[in-house]
């Protein structure tokens, strides 16, 4: 993990059921190939990244950046994103 990140316990454990590799994560909040800062109506910030190990499939990693260190809320696979 990177450091000023940590995991909720809900995005532990969304890692763990949707086989989302900790190099993935740490590869999309180092180098994102979007950023989306307050991207939704909690002002949380989107980190998007294609990860070509995977499909080409884009994760999704939402973060709060309101607390320190900032919370990985959740991550998933966007099918939405092109």
């Amino acid at each position: 993990m990177i450091d000023g990140f940590e995991l909720s316990d809900h995005a532990r454990f969304q890692m763990q059921e949707r086989n989302i590799q900790p190099s993935w994560l740490t590869e999309t909040l180092s180098a994102p190939d979007r950023l989306l800062p307050l991207a939704d109506s909690h002002g949380n910030t989107h980190y998007l990244k294609q990860i070509s190990d995977f499909g080409g499939r884009w994760l999704r990693v939402i973060v709060n950046p309101t607390v320190n260190p900032q919370r990985v809320v959740t991550v998933f696979f966007d099918r939405r994103v092109k």
